[in-house]
């Protein structure tokens, strides 16, 4: 049996499809549930299992299972009143996690209030993390709620030879180096006397403002 377990997506379009497959490569069996009979054909063969249904139906979700599953993700978005039902049902069976796609503020705080575990804003924080890599040397950026952030960078000059304490960034700039890699080599997780390679870039973390400052400074 697949090592991740079993997971429900409802809702199959762009977001939700995008999970379920995802879900699937990393080991978990999904069970995709959708209204539109073409998403559903579509999914049919890619997935562990595919239903059309009302997700705000609560006994169809039963029939198919649903409320044995440990996790859910509902992937609806345009439909406002569709996405809180699918959650507020998903509760009321007694899924222990449900993770839920939010198109605004105040729909985060809807799902939240009737039962979502775990709200996510998609074309927000994408939007974040494009203007980050737009705007600095970031080549890749993640922000996480409580204010801390993780990028990938390219050394600075001159830091190729040196050793990560020679360079000092915690000193300086507040930020930790997690590793460093180099194109077509393994990650190296960072140590002190981590010697930084030629055309390295190096995976840092640390209070957003700081990881910010210190990407674009550099």
């Amino acid at each position: 049996m697949p090592k991740g377990g079993h997971v429900a997506v409802i809702g199959l379009g762009r977001f939700g499809g995008a999970v379920a497959e995802s879900l699937l490569e990393l080991g978990y069996e999904v069970l995709g549930v959708d209204s539109d009979p073409r998403l559903v054909q579509d999914w049919s063969d890619r997935l562990t299992q595919v239903a059309e249904a009302d997700a705000t139906d609560e006994e169809a979700l039963r029939q198919l299972g649903v409320h044995e599953f440990e996790r859910a993700v509902v992937g609806i978005g345009t439909n406002l009143e569709t996405s809180v039902l699918t959650v507020l049902t998903l509760t009321e069976i007694g899924v222990p996690e449900i993770w839920a796609k939010a198109t605004s503020v105040k729909h985060g705080k809807i799902l939240s209030s009737v039962g979502a575990d775990h709200v996510i804003f998609p074309e927000t924080e994408m939007g974040e993390r494009v203007a980050h890599l737009i705007s600095g040397r970031m080549l890749d950026y993640i922000e996480f709620d409580d204010g801390f952030a993780i990028a990938k960078v390219r050394a600075p000059r001159g830091a190729a030879g040196r050793t990560l304490a020679d360079l000092g960034l915690r000193t300086t700039w507040g930020v930790t180096v997690v590793g460093t890699k180099r194109p077509g080599e393994d990650f190296v997780y960072a140590r002190p006397e981590t010697v930084v390679p030629e055309n390295a870039v190096l995976i840092v973390a640390g209070d957003t403002a700081k990881v910010e400052s210190y990407a674009d400074e550099n």
